[in-house]
């Protein structure tokens, strides 16, 4: 059913709901990015940090060794090199020690030279170890010589220093990179979040009542779908909504029909101008109409109960011919105070089918309507009844069940041209084409009656002109 315009669901504080949990999403994805940056970032430091050491000791071993290499092949080792060793390595705190081949050792880090590694040194070992030299650890590295072998020292301090200039040269990166993931998190979140805003922007205006809104796809797969859905949405929105208008406005064009009726009738017996002899005929006549005008209040009911947006139909059999003789007796006195001439063309008999006889009623008074309203004055207006070909139900079966049905309206108007008759059953376009040359209703009487026929299971034709000069309407409905 149609519902007024409503306002975009709020909280009780004022706020929309999905903005007062939690904040947005942008806001979300910028936290969570940070923080997981920084997580990262911490890792790394921590990571960074441990492997600055190792990779500082490291580097001075290297060093250590291409040092000991050096001594190891120098002649004479333990007599001359010992002391212009000690002065080459001094400067960069390297401490040297010489064990002479006969196992004695000599220099300031003779200390840390046990009787193992003297033993593996003169065996034709390597060492690689780390002591303790005048209360200090030190790294120390022993390789064999061509006289004894040859033992150097490095006092940790000097590691530990290397190891805080490569953490201090590690501070600035992971800073950036922190920084440059916030700044990336923040701009995939606007990206994220975009679509979404930009969705729920069109919500909020479907919401209000706007139609015909459509919500660019674009982002994420989650914000197209969300954005795809929407429009899905709002397409069905205004298609149900328009069907809606079109039954409200279908409903309150056949009301007039009746009241029309009503009105003549009511007329005709506050004038006098009703023989006594017919005021029962014309009581049955409003009573009827009544009768049709409180099931056309009673769709509207319904419309409102179900949520139904066309009209209901309800399949019995149903005597045409008494149908026709009803609808002929209802517009006879309007057809006569316009001048007109009614007649009514039926087999006398019993003609049956299957159909909702409340509609057929409502489809003969649009098509009559729109014959009384375009036919001068003393002009004809025809209803007319017969068996389709295939019907063949006697006299004597009193229901004529057999075959379907053809009913017929047909005026002395100006007709419609070929163009017309293309168009005929659009809303309003007639309306439009002749507004200024001949009488005109609200143009929706042929496309209200061709919608009838379609829920009746009937089908409908239009010719230009018929036997009478006017248009010419055929509605056949099937048989069993």
């Amino acid at each position: 059913m149609i519902r007024p315009p409503t306002q975009p669901l709020r909280s009780a504080r004022g706020r929309r709901p999905a903005r007062a949990l939690g904040g947005s999403l942008t806001g979300n994805l910028v936290l969570l990015a940070t923080v997981v940056a920084t997580v990262a970032v911490l890792l790394a430091g921590f990571a960074g940090w441990r492997t600055a050491r190792s990779n500082a000791e490291a580097q001075y071993r290297e060093r250590l060794v291409r040092q000991a290499a050096v001594l190891s092949v120098a002649p004479n080792l333990s007599v001359l090199l010992l002391d212009q060793a000690q002065r080459l390595t001094g400067a960069t705190g390297v401490q040297v020690a010489v064990i002479a081949p006969d196992g004695g050792v000599a220099g300031p880090s003779a200390a840390v030279v046990t009787p193992a590694y003297r033993d593996a040194l003169l065996s034709g070992g390597d060492v690689s170890t780390t002591a303790v030299l005048g209360g200090e650890r030190v790294l120390v590295e022993g390789r064999p010589a061509r006289d004894g072998a040859v033992v150097l020292t490095q006092p940790f301090t000097e590691v530990d220093a290397a190891a805080d200039r490569i953490r201090a040269g590690l501070t600035l990166p992971l800073v950036g990179g922190l920084v440059g993931a916030a700044l990336a998190g923040a701009l995939l979140a606007r990206r994220i979040a975009r679509p979404l805003v930009a969705a729920a922007a069109v919500a909020h205006r479907l919401a209000g009542g706007e139609r015909g809104l459509h919500c660019t796809v674009h982002g994420p797969a989650e914000a197209r779908e969300v954005a795809g859905a929407l429009n899905i949405l709002g397409a069905a929105l205004e298609q149900s909504e328009g069907r809606q208008r079109a039954f409200l406005t279908s409903v309150s064009h056949e009301i007039r029909t009746p009241l029309t009726a009503l009105q003549g009738y009511a007329e005709a017996l506050a004038d006098g101008v009703v023989e006594p002899g017919q005021q029962e005929e014309v009581g049955r006549i409003l009573l009827a109409e009544t009768k049709r005008l409180d099931r056309f209040v009673s769709d509207l009911l319904e419309l409102t109960r179900l949520d139904a947006d066309d009209f209901h139909v309800t399949h019995a059999p149903t005597d045409l011919d008494a149908l026709v003789q009803e609808t002929a007796r209802a517009w006879t006195q309007r057809a006569r105070r316009q001048g007109l001439h009614l007649r009514l063309e039926h087999p006398g008999e019993p003609v049956t089918v299957t159909t909702d006889a409340f509609r057929v009623r409502q489809l003969l008074d649009g098509l009559l309507a729109n014959a009384v309203r375009h036919t001068p004055p003393g002009g004809p207006v025809v209803l007319a009844l017969r068996r389709t070909p295939d019907g063949t139900a006697g006299a004597d079966s009193g229901a004529g069940e057999a075959g379907g049905a053809e009913l017929e309206v047909r005026d002395g108007g100006p007709g419609l041209t070929e163009d017309d008759v293309r168009v005929a059953f659009q809303p309003g376009v007639l309306r439009e084409r002749h507004a200024a040359t001949r009488p005109t209703g609200t143009g929706l009487g042929l496309a209200i009656a061709q919608r009838l026929t379609g829920r009746l299971g009937a089908a409908i034709t239009l010719r230009g002109h018929g036997p009478e000069g006017g248009a010419h309407v055929t509605v056949t409905l099937p048989g069993e």
